[in-house]
């Protein structure tokens, strides 16, 4: 870094175009502009630019207190995702009697146009700019990076008729580019699909990013693209398929379908007891969670491979196993707390569409919020070097036990229909003194308070209305908003496979134990009889 003579020097020198000067602490957008366009170094002077916050135009300080929020914003500069390819930055704070100031340093990339928000900037003299045609191909040329990664290749075997155009123009160029900028734009459709990486003018031939990203078939050229979804009845992949699905075309339609997926059909919840008069909403997978990691699988994965990425549910749990493990400088040692894109074009598309928010710390997040949730940390596995695997356990198995051994029910019923009219005919025929010595056993003993006065005002009338028994034991409020008698009733029937012949549907009196009332009491069933079993 500077010292701090030379950074007076440098603040003095007006009309330096590698100085940029500001006073604001705020606009994050001048920053990053300011960093985009030092990246680029269109001059090719090949020394670095400084950004100066804390300095006047004229070169002078305006006493302003560095604070480490401060330094970290500027830093995030780098890693939020809307630089790409990200540029190499120092930060730092110098001190001068005059007051601090806030300097950025950062080197000229060698991997070039860089971007910011999907706009190439300049500095043109002491000023920054938007970079024309020319300029974009001068820094494509001067780029030092020559090998592509596999997103930006030609796709020789395809053509512009591959292309969604109207899908470009409408859902993807206004996701990246200003309108303004767009109406003013006066370049051909090729020209402008290839300042996106979507398109080779060397070959006159979409690149395979391109193809993913808006390409009418892509699975027709890319025979892999897709993501294969199977879920299982059991906890392994021998038992009974429940659903399956296969989400493919271009990645601008398939990934708001997975989004809408994940939220309305992998996500369920339930209410679930708590306290008498609590419930709690007991969660599977939380959304967001899957969704990041749905997301991470696309936007990571190896297209190169004829393998789909496959999201497989269990009764226990997900696992989500797409082709391509750890690329570049990402290690199992620094996962995840290091980034690297095997598809730079993909994942500055998923960022600019709002799939994916400030990268390196997606998993983190997932994490907290799995957590949370109480499933468990999510299990990566890096053994196998061709795939990336995750597992998430299911924090609500109980309902996923309950909705198997519900289906297996029914499906014996289907299979036995005589069996089950006469088990109806059984239960209907059991003597109800021998039910309720039934229920009443596995019911003592675990009486409460408030039971015991339900029971006793049913024993002082038992013509007694739910509303009325509501008012006596002080839950009026409850039951008026809908919790009536009918629950105790339906608990019982459940319980003991009782029919609504035994216990009539007249829920609105409880007199249809009036003659059971001294049995009742006797062996303390009133735990039954509201709220459901203790």
């Amino acid at each position: 870094m500077l010292t701090n003579d030379q950074i007076r020097i440098l603040l003095s020198d007006i009309e330096n175009e590698r100085i940029e000067r500001t006073i604001s602490t705020k606009d994050t957008d001048k920053f990053a502009w300011a960093v985009c366009a030092f990246a680029n170094d269109l001059s090719n002077k090949k020394q670095s630019g400084y950004l100066f916050i804390g300095a006047q135009e004229n070169g002078s300080l305006c006493g302003l207190k560095v604070t480490d929020e401060l330094l970290r914003n500027l830093a995030g500069l780098r890693s939020d995702g809307n630089i790409l390819p990200q540029p190499a930055l120092m930060v730092e704070k110098v001190s001068f009697p005059e007051g601090d100031i806030a300097v950025v340093e950062v080197q000229p990339s060698k991997n070039t146009p860089v971007k910011y928000k999907g706009i190439t900037c300049i500095r043109i003299g002491a000023r920054r700019g938007e970079a024309n045609e020319e300029e974009e191909r001068i820094l494509r040329e001067k780029s030092e990076v020559k090998t592509p990664t596999f997103d930006t290749t030609p796709c020789l075997q395809t053509s512009m008729e591959n292309l969604d155009l109207d899908l470009f123009r409408k859902d993807y160029l206004p996701k990246f580019i200003n309108r303004e900028v767009i109406k003013s734009d006066k370049r051909e459709i090729k020209q402008q699909l290839a300042s996106l990486k979507l398109f080779d003018t060397t070959h006159d031939c979409p690149t395979v990013g391109g193809i993913l990203l808006v390409g009418k078939d892509p699975v027709h050229v890319l025979f892999g693209a897709y993501i294969q979804y199977v879920k299982f009845a059991g906890a392994n992949r021998t038992s009974r398929v429940l659903n399956e699905r296969q989400f493919s075309g271009n990645l601008i339609t398939m990934l708001n379908e997975i989004d809408y997926f994940i939220k309305y059909t992998i996500q369920t919840q339930r209410p679930v007891f708590v306290t008498v008069l609590r419930e709690e909403m007991r969660i599977n997978y939380p959304y967001e969670a899957i969704r990041e990691l749905a997301m991470n699988m696309v936007m990571h994965r190896n297209y190169q491979t004829n393998a789909p990425a496959k999201f497989y549910e269990y009764s226990d749990r997900i696992e989500m196993d797409n082709p391509g493990n750890l690329y570049g400088k990402v290690r199992p040692d620094n996962f995840p707390n290091e980034s690297d894109y095997r598809n730079p074009v993909i994942a500055e598309t998923m960022k600019a569409l709002g799939y994916v928010n400030r990268f390196s710390r997606g998993v983190n997040m997932v994490q907290e919020m799995l957590e949370e949730n109480k499933n468990g940390l999510a299990k990566f596995n890096f053994k196998d070097i061709t795939t990336f695997k995750v597992t998430v356990m299911n924090a609500d198995v109980e309902a996923e036990s309950e909705a198997k051994s519900d289906t297996e029910n029914g499906e014996r019923r289907e299979l036995n229909p005589a069996n089950n009219e006469n088990n109806i005919k059984n239960v209907k025929a059991k003597n109800i003194d021998e039910v309720t010595e039934r229920v009443t056993e596995k019911g003592a003993e675990r009486v409460t308070e408030k039971q015991q006065l339900i029971l006793d005002n049913i024993a002082k009338n038992p013509y007694i209305t739910s509303n009325e028994l509501a008012v006596q034991i002080g839950i009026s409020a409850v039951l008026r908003q809908g919790y009536t008698c009918q629950e105790p009733f339906e608990c019982i029937r459940k319980k003991w496979l009782l029919t609504a012949q035994i216990f009539p549907g007249q829920y609105g009196h409880v007199s249809s134990l009036r003659k059971k009332l001294h049995l009742l009491r006797k062996h303390h069933a009133s735990s039954f009889f509201l709220f459901g079993e203790p």
